[in-house]
């Protein structure tokens, strides 16, 4: 699996026959190419790097330069199967930060 941290544009909507669910993408714009989601294959929340924060360096008594994130930061990941038309498909990590309210693509199996 590769990894990235590209913008993308995300339409959500229903994925997959009989989807219930009317929040996950439906369709991401990734370097200027369609591709439509035919199935979420796993959803789940990942906290921030909070051993990143100001407190946690503070009881560690480190004198490090902190990033100043936030604890609660969270972001929001569907790994979903993809594919651009009669050209394959692909497995891809697409990431929804709340903190910043973007979308971006995380990981791909292409």
């Amino acid at each position: 699996m590769r990894r990235y941290d590209d913008p993308v544009e995300v339409r959500r909507g229903p994925v997959g026959e009989g989807a219930l669910d009317a929040g996950g993408p439906e369709q991401f714009l990734w370097r200027g190419r369609l591709w439509n989601v035919y199935s979420v294959v796993a959803h789940w929340v990942e906290t921030g790097p909070w051993w990143q924060s100001a407190d946690a360096q503070a009881v560690l008594g480190s004198d490090a330069v902190t990033t100043g994130r936030d604890l609660n930061a969270e972001r929001e990941v569907w790994r979903v199967e993809a594919g651009r038309g009669v050209l394959g498909r692909g497995v891809f990590d697409l990431s929804f930060d709340w903190a910043q309210g973007d979308w971006r693509l995380a990981r791909a199996v292409d």
